[in-house]
């Protein structure tokens, strides 16, 4: 089968040439070119220039976004197989020299994104609706990337055009400060916003909506609400952006494990996830919190064995301890996010072994595990979640949102785990607790740590080094440092 991104390769921009036989002089003709000149001119070049865009999200979605999302976090720990160098994440030990993935592939997307919006206007579409659909996906989809990184380490080189040649004056930037890239976020969410036809959604979800791109707005105007004293005027529009997702074809699904299934991929909870298929891509981060083949033991219990099936993958962190204990046993989440597996020993003692995810075990194909459940950006019980943030944050009761998330999660057992307003500050200790029974594993905690001014007194790593605000920032790593002579390394590191 083969990938429905594959019209990436209509972007590379080659010089095929052959030569001709040997003269006196060697000749090169070139027999085919593809040039950003002559490769947009059709509406099919601007479909291949949008899933381009997307294949460059997606190699950033294997592993990047859940290690600057949550990997730093407290949710993670070692495992049997080793650390695979992860541990310099949860234990918070980056430098210069480790400072985990760098921006030189998230760059790449925003350039893809610039094509587009550099090129797609000059190209007749079969409508209009296709045109601004087009340009709304490249405006969401630069937002989002500028989020990502701009979250990740502060100031960023601000690139609005496509880098297209070799000239250091437009290939190699300074750093603008945080301000004018968050005033960059907000413009393309505008734009894009104003140009997409509907709320509508493609088959499957994977690709930037109205809906979605609301979602983004409700996450970037609680960041500069809570981060860059954005105050109430940010949280109102954060709370409008929540509201206008609730327009949409959107809604809890009843049995939370079902929302992550491979077989259930792109469901009414979903508004942004990035697209695995079968063969088309391989593993993504959840590979890296299984069971390797072989590793379950023997003596494991046999609802060990029945839920872990077939094995596969690299168990080189998993579900800390902290987190674990804070699910309740009659919270479905649990199940639906990790499994605790246990030995039986010779006298007839429980020993704890491993934990494993339940959520992203992927697809079993032949025998063998394969980890390429769709990774969810944005999805409903999130926007829920923001919107009772955005409620507290303006002395509002955030009840309802709350207790529709708890409703789905504890069931018959509702009423015990009823949420109950309180003071500002008690609502937002149990928001920032109920997005980490909800998101676990998502990507999402260590940025909600951030945001809610709680990565120093909740991640162990951290809790003695309070003050050391330079700790919330990655590092710049030595190929960035060393590929762009303009970039200058974070203070601190």
């Amino acid at each position: 089968m083969k990938s429905p991104y594959k019209l990436l390769s209509g972007l590379v921009l080659g010089l095929l040439i052959s030569t001709t036989s040997c003269t006196d002089q060697l000749m090169l003709d070139p027999t085919s070119v593809i040039t950003n000149a002559s490769f947009w001119k059709t509406e099919d070049d601007a479909k291949g220039g949008l899933n381009g865009m997307y294949v460059k999200l997606r190699n950033e979605a294997l592993l990047n976004l859940y290690i600057y999302g949550e990997g730093r976090s407290e949710v993670m720990q070692k495992s049997l197989a080793g650390t695979l160098d992860y541990d310099r994440f949860y234990l918070n030990t980056l430098n210069q020299a480790g400072a985990g993935p760098d921006w030189i592939g998230l760059y790449s997307a925003v350039n893809a994104a610039n094509l587009i919006l550099k090129y797609a206007p000059t190209i007749t579409f079969s409508s209009e609706n296709v045109k601004n659909s087009t340009l709304a996906q490249a405006y969401a989809m630069r937002a989002f990337l500028y989020f990502v990184m701009v979250r990740t380490w502060g100031d960023l080189p601000l690139r609005t055009l496509p880098t297209e040649g070799y000239d250091p004056e437009t290939t190699f930037l300074e750093r603008s400060p945080a301000a004018d890239v968050f005033k960059l976020i907000k413009e393309d969410i505008e734009k894009a916003l104003q140009l997409f036809p509907d709320n509508n959604f493609t088959n499957g979800r994977s690709m930037w909506s109205k809906p979605s791109v609301n979602a983004l707005k409700a996450d970037v105007y609680l960041w500069t609400g809570k981060r860059t004293n954005g105050g109430q005027a940010d949280f109102t529009t954060a709370l409008a952006a929540c509201d206008e997702v609730a327009k949409a074809d959107v809604s809890l699904l009843t049995d939370y494990a079902s929302l992550f299934k491979y077989t259930n991929k792109g469901s009414k909870e979903i508004l942004m996830s990035v697209g695995f298929r079968y063969l088309e891509v391989g593993d993504n981060y959840f590979n890296n919190i299984y069971m390797a083949v072989g590793a379950l033991p023997a003596n494991a219990e046999a609802a060990s064995k029945a839920i872990v099936g077939v094995s596969g993958g690299n168990n080189v962190w998993e579900p800390s301890a902290l987190v674990r204990n804070q699910f309740s046993v009659d919270d479905q989440r649990r199940a639906g996010t990790f499994h605790e597996v246990y030995t039986t020993g010779t006298n007839g003692a429980r020993n704890y072994f491993i934990s494993v995810q339940t959520k992203g075990q992927g697809t079993v194909e032949g025998g063998v595990r394969f980890f390429v459940d769709d990774i969810i950006l944005y999805r409903y019980a999130d926007v829920l979640l923001m919107k009772a943030e955005a409620k507290n944050a303006l002395g509002q009761d955030p009840s309802t949102e709350m207790n529709l998330v708890r409703q789905r999660a504890y069931g018959a057992k509702f009423d015990a785990y009823k949420f109950v307003n309180g003071t500002k500050e008690t609502n937002d200790a149990a928001i920032l607790k109920e997005r980490l029974l909800e998101l676990m594993l998502e990507g999402k905690r260590w940025w909600d740590l951030v945001r809610f001014g709680k990565a120093f007194d909740i991640v162990p790593s951290l809790q003695t080094q309070k003050g050391k605000d330079h700790l919330l920032l990655f590092p710049i790593s030595s190929n960035v440092l060393s590929l762009e002579p303009k970039i200058k390394q974070n203070p601190g590191y």
